[in-house]
This record gives C-alpha cells, structure tokens and sequence, in this order.
C-alpha cells in the first residue's frame, strides 16, 4: 500500500512540476508577442513617416531617387512587419524583419545626407527630428524584445522543461 502511494505522489509531483514550467513556456511566449506589438507599432509610426512626407514634385532629381529607394525599403520593411506580425517570435521572420529594417535605416541615411542644396532644409530638419524620436523609443522597445526573447530561449532550453518545449513545438526565437 506505500508503494502505491508513493507512486501516486511522485506522479502528481510530476504533473504539477509539467503544467508549472508548460505555464511559464507559455507566458514567456505571450511577453514576447506583446513586447512584440509595442515594437511593431514603432516601425508603423516609421512607416507613415516615410508614407506622409513625401517630397514635392520640384525636387531635384536626386532628392526623388533617393525618397524612391527610401519608399521601395519601407515597402520591404511593410512586407516583412507583416510576417513578423504573423510570427513574432519565429526566427526566419525575425531575420528577415531585421535585415528589411537594416535596409530601411541605410536608405533613410542616403536621403538625410542628401546636399542641402537639393533639399528644403526645414523639410528635411522636421523630418530628421521626428525620425530621430522614434528610433530613440523603437530602441528601448527593441532592447524589451531582445531581454524577453534571451529569458524565452533561455525558458525553452533548461532542462528537463527543453522536453516539455519539444514535445509541445516551442521553438527559439530571433532576437532584433
């Protein structure tokens, strides 16, 4: 009759030790997508910066191939915040939505170095200022998202709670 007992709580031990760490897989997951979204908002703030201001049509013909290359990087950078909205926490669309933003900056670099000559400097001035702004914030939330990607991945990779990630799919995710 012990015996049994015994085996009946080490099973019950067990069960509560598996829904306790599947509950923390989980709420890691869900801190990620969230951390996620607040990042994701950032980059549409970006995203209708690009959008709303536009050069006028009496600008030199550098400033509008250099706006061209900015607009066809954020619609890249659209596309992959769309998969990445999908799959927050999916590593192939992290990559993606980092290389996509990595382009994004540099054609955003191209166009604040345009000579001041091509360019209305107040134009160019209010922009820089509002951009500036946001990549100071999306920063702080992209810093989140890579503390709570690294405690996800570290969650997923203790052991024996790596079984429990295994057996139920939870993959490692791609810090930005």
């Amino acid at each position: 009759m012990s015996d049994s007992v015994v085996l009946w709580v080490a099973i019950a031990v067990l069960l509560f030790w598996a829904m306790g760490a599947y509950n923390r897989l989980v709420r890691c997951r869900s801190q990620g997508i969230v951390s996620f979204a607040v990042l994701e908002d950032l980059f549409h703030q970006n995203l209708q910066l690009v959008q709303t201001h536009a050069p006028d049509a009496q600008a030199a013909q550098d400033c509008l191939t250099a706006w061209a290359a900015l607009v066809a990087a954020a619609e890249q950078f659209k596309a992959s915040l769309r998969v990445a909205h999908a799959q927050p926490l999916h590593a192939p669309a992290m990559k993606a939505l980092r290389t996509a933003h990595g382009t994004l900056s540099e054609s955003w670099a191209r166009v604040r170095g345009l000579p001041s000559y091509l360019v209305e400097p107040a134009w160019l001035q209010t922009l820089q200022s509002q951009w500036e702004q946001l990549a100071v914030k999306t920063e702080l939330a992209r810093t989140d998202f890579n503390r709570v990607v690294a405690n996800y991945n570290e969650a997923i990779g203790q052991f024996p709670a790596l079984l429990l990630a295994w057996l139920f799919g939870f993959k490692p995710a791609q810090a930005l």
